[in-house]
């Protein structure tokens, strides 16, 4: 099931997260570290109601953040559709590593296509890191364009990559 998170679920998002990291350090991919994610982004993010979590049995196997704010960072890009486009933005995608490779994440993101569409969204922005292979191939099969690059230099000295599928 896929629905808002709430405060209560912060501990169980940050927890899931650090596996994440820990998992893509251990295999030489330095995405996230200890300036992201936050627990003051994932706060933000629940107040914001743009939050969501996929559960089973009560447990938060991944999340997803959904927003409709464009962030500073991507005003420069050129995007697909106009710069001012009623445009979704996904933040913070993350799949437990206990349970990678088993659609959560193609779930997750089923939900947002179908989300952006109901509401009369353009289309789907993101952006993920350049040295993440399997994140770049994940997009790029669900049918989503590689754009500009894009950096964070407290997350990394490699570009990510900006990705848009047009509704």
């Amino acid at each position: 099931m896929i629905e808002p998170a709430n405060s209560t679920q912060l501990e169980e998002i940050l927890a899931l997260t650090r596996a994440c990291a820990a998992k893509m350090i251990k295999a030489g991919i330095f995405q996230w570290n200890e300036h992201y994610p936050s627990q003051t982004a994932f706060q933000q993010d629940i107040d914001r109601d743009e939050l969501y979590v996929s559960t089973q049995s009560g447990k938060i196997l991944g999340t997803i953040v959904i927003s409709d704010l464009k962030d500073e960072v991507y005003k420069p890009v050129t995007w697909l559709t106009p710069a001012d486009a009623k445009s979704i933005y996904i933040h913070r995608l993350a799949v437990h590593p206990d349970v990678q490779g088993k659609g959560i994440a193609q779930q997750l993101m089923d939900f947002t296509e179908d989300y952006a569409r109901k509401n009369g969204y353009v289309s789907v922005r993101l952006d993920t890191f350049s040295q993440n292979p399997r994140n770049n191939r994940f997009y790029q099969k669900r049918g989503y364009e590689k754009l500009e690059e894009i950096f964070f230099p407290k997350q990394s000295k490699y570009p990510f990559y900006c990705y848009e599928l047009v509704l």
